[in-house]
């Protein structure tokens, strides 16, 4: 019988300024309770966040992330908000080296876009567009924007998985925004889902900065 006792702190990543909405995430400060990839898998699934995270090495910033259906080399709202948490100057997916630094009430991380997973970056012709789209069938990981006002770098943006593990819209996805900015080459101000916040801007050598407010939703014992 499995008797392993978890703690998880759940976190809120790319929260809007008055501290609402954001991504939850799921954070396993002691990764050893769950030390193989079948078992880390299954309490992801178990937890049903977008995704969670298991802190491998704390001072080290050594982290693995899953999905409720799979584990991610790379994403953004995780290292954002394991960062914030932990305090960290610099975190280490398996994607690679990740540095880390505070401006305020945000948290930015600078990280290469080729580390996120691909996504169909859709543009729509109005930000009212993208809000009345309807969720579409599991098979093509959708990102889909338009210029809410393209002189200013703002961007309204809904995120459909498509994976079929019961997240059918991401609140807030850093890889995805990591993927646009260097598309478009420029600073971006990103509304997304119903209203988290998400920030970046390129830098040199490939490297994209993802910025985001960070809040301790609550913490809780499996």
């Amino acid at each position: 019988m499995n008797t392993t006792v978890t703690d998880i702190d759940v976190l809120r990543v790319f929260c809007a300024g008055d501290g609402r909405y954001g991504n939850a995430l799921g954070v396993v400060r002691d990764g050893r309770g769950h030390p193989d990839e079948g078992s880390r898998q299954a309490l992801a699934k178990e937890l049903g966040f977008s995704e969670t995270v298991f802190v491998d090495d704390p001072e080290r910033g050594v982290v693995d992330i899953y999905t409720p259906g799979l584990r991610l080399p790379f994403a953004g709202h995780p290292l954002v908000g394991t960062a914030w948490l932990l305090d960290l100057e610099v975190v280490h997916p398996p994607a690679g080296e990740v540095w880390v630094r505070g401006d305020g009430e945000f948290t930015w991380i600078e990280a290469r876009a080729e580390w996120a997973p691909p996504r169909t970056l859709r543009r729509h012709a109005s930000a009212a567009e993208v809000e009345a789209l309807e969720v579409p069938e599991p098979g093509e990981w959708i990102y889909a924007w338009a210029w809410e006002d393209e002189a200013a770098g703002r961007i309204r943006a809904r995120a459909f998985p498509g994976r079929g593990d019961g997240i059918d819209e991401d609140e807030a996805t850093g890889a995805a925004a990591l993927l646009l900015t260097a598309e478009l080459g420029r600073a971006l101000n990103i509304t997304q889902g119903r209203g988290s916040q998400l920030l970046t801007a390129p830098g040199p050598d490939g490297i994209v900065e993802l910025g985001g407010r960070v809040r301790l939703d609550r913490t809780f014992t499996v």
